[in-house]
């Protein structure tokens, strides 16, 4: 693992207009998390007061791979890869700060995806310490915020997930084929979190439902009383959620949004 010291250098380090990704050695090890993504995100939204949708999606300034992918949501492409302008701003910790850009790194092996420090480029993808967890669908246009509440959110998975909704994704449960892999009990979720499982028109790139994916709810997910909220059909007492990491369906459907093997 690479030392604190090294890291902090290379999370001030200003990456050129030449497009040099965001680089790191080996990736800091997840296997000491104890909370996946929605457990991390569901505590740090629990008292917002600001309008979320589906648990931590910021309505869209604008509007499975979201609609909005398919007329202009999605980044651009140069050449063989996706250059996708971050910032990391407020007052994170070093250590916060590092899990951050190794999440970042983490998309560099598996996609064509590549986070480059933005310089001077309109639209970007802005870390800040901001309340609760969230993010945007897909891109919008000019600062686009994704905020990890400090001391709160700044768990790999967690940054896993909200980039995940950044690239043009939702959350699983809600994929448009849901029906036909799980079961969904209105009566234990609670009051006016309904929407949260609403189904919607998502492309679902050709990928099976994804039990495993990081952006899975798991099964008392939003539950009012203890009981669970969504199931699977073909086995009830299956646990879903508890992802730590992307999982390779939730790759597979970034590397075919972005046709990253073209």
């Amino acid at each position: 693992m690479m030392t604190p010291v090294f890291l902090l250098l290379l999370s001030v380090m200003l990456i050129p207009s030449s497009l040099l990704p965001i680089k790191s050695g080996e990736l800091v090890s997840v296997q000491n998390e104890t909370l996946d993504a929605f457990q991390v995100i569901a505590k740090a939204n629990a008292n917002l007061t600001n309008t979320l949708t589906h648990g931590d999606i910021m309505p869209n300034r604008k509007r499975n791979a979201d609609p909005c992918t398919a007329i202009g949501c999605k980044w651009p492409k140069t050449g063989s890869y996706v250059y996708v302008p971050v910032a990391i701003t407020g007052d994170f910790s070093a250590q916060e700060r590092d899990v951050i850009i190794e999440a970042l790194v983490s998309f560099h092996d598996l996609t064509c995806i590549r986070f480059i420090w933005r310089s001077t480029e309109v639209d970007y993808l802005n870390f800040y310490t901001g309340t609760g967890c969230w993010s945007y669908v897909g891109r919008q246009s000019n600062q686009q915020l994704i905020s990890l509440q400090k001391n709160a959110c700044t768990y790999f998975s967690t940054v896993q997930h909200e980039v995940i909704h950044a690239l043009g994704f939702r959350h699983e449960q809600n994929r448009s084929d849901r029906d036909s892999y799980v079961n969904i009990y209105t009566q234990n979720i609670q009051a006016g979190m309904e929407s949260n499982f609403m189904k919607l028109q998502t492309n679902n790139l050709g990928t099976p439902y994804d039990f495993n994916s990081v952006m899975h709810y798991p099964n008392n997910g939003f539950s009012k009383n203890g009981l669970p909220t969504i199931s699977a059909k073909s086995n009830p007492n299956m646990v879903l959620g508890g992802a730590t990491q992307m999982s390779s369906n939730d790759i597979a459907r970034i590397n075919r949004l972005y046709q990253c093997c073209e």
